[in-house]
């Protein structure tokens, strides 16, 4: 079996900063009046979604370069490109320039993303 490379401290930082994040919001969801003790709550939230996002996508991306191989996989650009279509669609007015923007550098990332892919398979 392959051995697969050590973690790097920036990749344990990371995880262990989340999980710091979960303990102190949840705490201060449970201590603060309740206005502050929701958004804490739902920081709380936040940090263990981005937990199991971000173990999830260092163990599928072993090694250095996690972020390069990111921006070169053509399924994850033209899923979030799709998806801030959907919601540039689907918004009110106020917030209609904001996904377009999204939407344009979706468009660019997938473009590019296609580039590299094609330019790196001959």
């Amino acid at each position: 079996m392959r051995s697969r490379p050590a973690w790097s401290d920036r990749r344990r930082r990371t995880l262990l900063g989340l999980a710091v994040g979960i303990v102190a919001f949840a705490l201060g969801a449970v201590g603060l009046p309740d206005q502050y003790g929701v958004t804490s709550a739902s920081l709380a939230a936040l940090c263990g979604l981005l937990l199991v996002v971000a173990t999830v996508v260092f163990l599928a991306i072993p090694g250095p370069g996690t972020l390069r191989t990111l921006f070169h996989t053509v399924p994850l650009a033209g899923a979030v490109l799709v998806v801030a279509v959907l919601l540039l669609l689907s918004t009110s007015a106020d917030l209609r320039w904001l996904w377009s923007l999204i939407a344009v550098a979706a468009a660019a990332w997938t473009a590019a993303a296609v580039w590299q892919t094609r330019r790196s398979g001959d």
